[in-house]
């Protein structure tokens, strides 16, 4: 049995159509892992801004599920989306892996949901991008980095108290302050 790896379950059932009994489809359900919550849980002081991962609360089954079942496939193909979060998405569900069904593990990709994309995809298996994962990563630790040290400053406005903030919001806020000094100074 051959296992391919998805985001979304709601991919599962037409996949599964295209491949036939050979092959179990499961789905991540997005992302399995984060950066917890409490605390920085990124490594500031040793220089390499590494983040900390642990797998989120409601994704313990999956993960579990998808541990049980790679280990008894033949084949691991991480097929999930075709961008930097689908990357690390097949990054986390690989590092999650016993080394041994890592070994068996290839990524494909394809941007549409059919027979021939399926079939493409499976005929052009590559390693994980490095580069779309550390994206990914950077991407994780600038919201962290930034929007850990200012969504504080968010809890003392009403309506917003329990928001956080992350690069995009922090810009915007930014954005805001510039505009208002204006109209000050105006």
């Amino acid at each position: 049995m051959k296992l391919f790896i998805v985001e979304s379950p709601n991919k599962c059932a037409k996949i599964k159509s295209f491949l036939g009994a050979d092959y179990n489809v499961m789905a991540s359900v997005g992302h399995i892992r984060e950066i917890p919550k409490k605390g920085m849980n990124i490594d500031i002081k040793g220089g390499t801004f590494e983040p900390t991962y642990q797998v989120s609360n409601d994704k313990k089954d999956v993960v579990k599920n998808l541990k049980e079942t790679a280990k008894k496939a033949s084949e691991i193909y991480l097929a999930t989306d075709f961008d930097r979060e689908g990357e690390a998405i097949s990054w986390h569900i690989y590092d999650i892996l016993d080394n041994n069904s890592k070994k068996k593990c290839k990524r494909v990709v394809f941007t549409e949901i059919t027979k021939k994309a399926i079939e493409d995809a499976l005929a052009k298996p590559r390693d994980i991008d490095s580069s779309l994962v550390a994206a990914a990563k950077a991407r994780q630790v600038l919201d962290r980095l930034v929007g850990y040290k200012i969504s504080p400053v968010l809890w003392y406005i009403p309506k917003i108290s329990s928001s956080s903030a992350g690069r995009v919001q922090s810009v915007a806020l930014k954005l805001v302050c510039f505009k208002q000094r204006e109209i000050d100074a105006f």
